[in-house]
């Protein structure tokens, strides 16, 4: 199964739009998205064009309408998650979180095999083994959709393999 990884959108709908395209072109039928999509229209946006489920967390450039969504467990084929998110995925402990720190104590704790966040724009990977229990986990940044600082980028995640891969949205159509 392939999985979209998303943060720092920043109501850029032109670039969101070709992750979307890729992910209709390879069926892809979830998406999570580690914050900072900026705009309730953003969201609406997503939805009118992804068809599977989306896992959203909050991040720090939220607007007041999105954010009044913030108590909601659910917006259309969207979940939404206050602080951070978590879900099992493939028989894999996922979490997400739109901030760094966040997420390497949540990678530390042991009970999750991937992490992902955003908030830096930065593409990332690295791995390593929890405090707790020495479990080995995955930390991810798929960068930032939006091109702000760095090119726009976003990940794919194939759950069997468990293997990633970067995609650079200025190289699609």
């Amino acid at each position: 199964m392939l999985v979209a990884i998303t943060s720092d959108i920043h109501n850029n709908e032109v670039n969101l739009q070709k992750v979307l395209n890729y992910c209709k072109e390879k069926e892809i039928q979830t998406m999570i998205c580690c914050g900072d999509l900026a705009s309730l229209e953003t969201l609406d946006f997503m939805n009118d064009n992804f068809a599977g489920n989306i896992l959203f967390t909050f991040g720090n450039a939220e607007y007041d309408d999105l954010r009044d969504l913030a108590e909601e467990k659910k917006y259309r084929n969207t979940y939404l998650f206050k602080n951070f998110g978590e879900a099992i995925i493939e028989k894999n402990n996922v979490a997400f979180v739109h901030y760094p720190d966040k997420a390497k104590s949540l990678a530390r704790t042991g009970k999750y095999d991937f992490v992902f966040y955003g908030h830096t724009h930065k593409p990332w990977i690295a791995e390593g083994l929890s405090d707790e229990n020495s479990k080995k986990y995955t930390l991810l940044n798929p960068g930032t959709t939006a091109g702000e600082i760095y090119p726009p980028t976003f990940a794919i995640w194939e759950t069997e393999t468990g293997k990633f891969d970067l995609i650079r949205i200025h190289e699609l159509k």
